[in-house]
């Protein structure tokens, strides 16, 4: 029985750690073997290395992209202190 009970925690824990790392590479994999076909064929290679390049570009944010957002917010959040204003000199809540 106490044998049983302390191989379970260390069972669980080897079983997450094996998953896990199983599912880091098969992005390793997936990558491999994408590779391995971009080097086959050449011309492929810019194709893909432009599509791969745009779906970097569509989840990351440029400092231009950031300072635009953040003027954005900004005009936005003074143009609700001034309604907000307005409001109050109309006896009114914000």
């Amino acid at each position: 029985m106490i044998i049983a009970s302390t191989r379970a925690p260390k069972l669980a824990l080897t079983l997450a750690v094996v998953l896990g790392t199983a599912a880091l590479l098969q992005g390793c994999l997936v990558g491999a073997v994408a590779g391995a076909g971009v080097a086959v064929v050449g011309g492929t290679a810019k194709v893909v290395g432009g599509v791969a390049g745009a779906g970097i570009d569509a989840v990351t944010t440029s400092d231009e992209e950031t300072k635009a957002k953040r003027e954005r917010e900004q005009r936005d959040w003074e143009r609700e202190q001034r309604r907000c204003e307005q409001r109050q000199r109309q006896g009114k809540r914000c």
